[in-house]
């Protein structure tokens, strides 16, 4: 039987401070994300996740760079991205950059291969968004097929051919490839056929609602013939923690206020409301937010109910000074643990 993992993600937050009108710096932001792989070893968690995006409001636009970089200062835990978005990136040197972490981490290299749930690196890499599926479809294959193969053939619409090309480095023991879900049956259902493990982006609603997702994707992935023992299921939320229930709840509102509020503006969702954050912080809600206690009960519904792997907390979203991340951090490693 699988031990139950935890884990943390970020997308390394750049925002101005609602109360303090202040702005973190990228360079101040991106030498916190190794203090935090640091202390999230230090404090028993099994997974740290560095999701790729090209924004203003985003620090982390090369995930493998900070995951080298945290390898470095540590031995134990897994260090993935959470995403790469694959369809505007090159499979093949992709490929190497995570042969390469796999490397130097001693096998503890992940990457969670996403569409791009946003698109500014669409335009940036010069790919057009009408291609949005056949890009992903067709690159998640090739990435497959060179971490499993040395030697690669490949005809494509979306990269130059590979005529019966090595492709290097090669590593002892392959790295993780996951597939990256935020409410698609396509993409459970291309996971479940690769017999890849599903990451499930669970971020808004009950996330009950997702037990559809997770049964088509045992059921496919059975139905294709690969080992149950290797079937891996993990889901990422958002979540902020304290010692104390009520200061939670008070303290992470105006972080996600501001991220949600700008977010939703641009995809024409409206403002984020007290309402919504009432809902989010219920037992029926996706946001792991309160005391150890309180959030390690919501988790422990999603391990029952969906049968998950992992649990990996989202922080910050917005704004968040860098002591209550870092107490988030610790507080999941150290309390959560202790209900699960």
């Amino acid at each position: 039987m699988k031990a139950f993992e935890l884990g943390v993600t970020t997308f390394a937050e750049v925002m101005e401070d609602p109360i303090t009108k202040t702005t973190i710096s990228y360079d101040e932001r991106l030498k916190d994300i190794i203090e935090e792989i640091k202390l999230a070893e230090e404090v028993g968690l099994d997974y740290y996740g560095v999701g790729e995006h090209h924004r203003e409001d985003f620090a982390a636009s090369s995930p493998v760079v900070l995951l080298a970089a945290g390898a470095a200062v540590t031995h134990k835990i897994k260090l993935g991205s959470a995403v790469s978005v694959l369809s505007s990136d090159d499979p093949v040197r992709l490929y190497q950059q995570f042969a390469t972490l796999q490397a130097i981490s001693h096998g503890r290299a992940e990457l969670t291969a996403g569409r791009g749930s946003f698109i500014e690196s669409f335009p940036l890499f010069g790919y057009e968004l009408e291609d949005y599926h056949t890009l992903y479809d067709e690159k998640l294959r090739l990435l497959v097929k060179i971490r499993d193969n040395e030697v690669v053939s490949h005809q494509g619409k979306h990269r130059p051919d590979l005529d019966h090309i090595g492709i290097y480095p090669r590593n002892k023991t392959p790295f993780t490839i996951g597939v990256a879900v935020g409410g698609t049956p396509q993409s459970v259902k291309r996971a479940a056929e690769l017999g890849l493990p599903l990451f499930l982006a669970i971020i808004g609603g009950d996330p009950l609602h997702f037990k559809p997702f997770v049964d088509l994707y045992k059921r496919d992935y059975l139905a294709h013939g690969h080992d149950p023992e290797k079937m891996f299921i993990a889901v990422h939320s958002h979540g902020y923690l304290d010692m104390d229930y009520e200061k939670a709840i008070q303290d992470y509102y105006p972080s996600i206020e501001v991220a949600m509020t700008k977010i939703g503006k641009e995809r024409g969702w409206g403002s984020y409301t007290k309402h919504t954050y009432e809902h989010g912080i219920s037992m029926q809600g996706a946001l792991y937010v309160g005391d150890p206690k309180y959030v390690a009960r919501k988790i422990k519904i999603l391990k029952q109910e969906l049968g998950i792997n992992r649990f990996t907390m989202h922080i910050p979203v917005g704004p968040l000074a860098k002591e209550k991340i870092m107490q988030t951090i610790k507080l999941l490693g150290e309390e959560v643990r202790k209900y699960l």
